[in-house]
């Protein structure tokens, strides 16, 4: 479930908020890929620390476990909750992280395919014109001014495959 922005900062700390702030919808487009993979990191760590004293807590109320020390550093209070503004922002910067990769394979995809098709294209035209007859002893084979056409070995297969089935067909009416 989504928690508004103002609820966020009444559960954080100052330097917290100002590291969650960055991970919501305008601001975490500014934000570069290095500093996302290392705002990714601090948010796992706070995000386990506040899962780790919510469990604390929990195990302390069911009285399965003793009190941890005197105090734990920083805000003990609604752990559960600021776990979940941490667990919110990871998913954001996680999201954000993977569009920023999909965007970048798939620009690369798309320069791979143009250099490929300029690649085949060229494959289809001859780039310079043969030398001609030269002085050789016997003869020699006139070259081609047609275009390559390639056939796909697919297409070979497909056409065989047609016919066995058709073949199939009429030995199974019996004729």
């Amino acid at each position: 479930m989504s928690v508004p922005c103002k609820f966020e900062r009444s559960l954080l700390s100052h330097e917290e908020y100002e590291t969650i702030r960055l991970t919501h919808h305008p601001a975490i487009y500014d934000v570069e890929v290095v500093e996302l993979e290392a705002m990714r990191q601090r948010l796992r760590k706070m995000r386990d620390k506040e899962r780790t004293l919510t469990r604390q807590k929990r195990r302390e109320g069911r009285g399965k476990a003793e009190a941890r020390g005197t105090s734990f550093p920083g805000n003990t209070e609604h752990a559960s909750e600021r776990k979940q503004v941490f667990a919110a922002a990871l998913k954001r910067v996680n999201t954000e992280l993977r569009r920023l990769h999909n965007l970048a394979a798939r620009t690369a995809h798309v320069e791979a395919a143009r250099k490929a098709l300029v690649l085949h294209r060229a494959a289809n035209f001859a780039t310079y014109p043969p030398a001609g007859a030269t002085a050789d002893e016997g003869m020699v084979p006139k070259a081609s001014k047609r275009r390559r056409k390639i056939i796909t070995g697919a297409t070979i297969g497909r056409v065989s495959q047609a016919t066995k089935v058709a073949q199939a067909v009429r030995d199974a009416r019996g004729v």
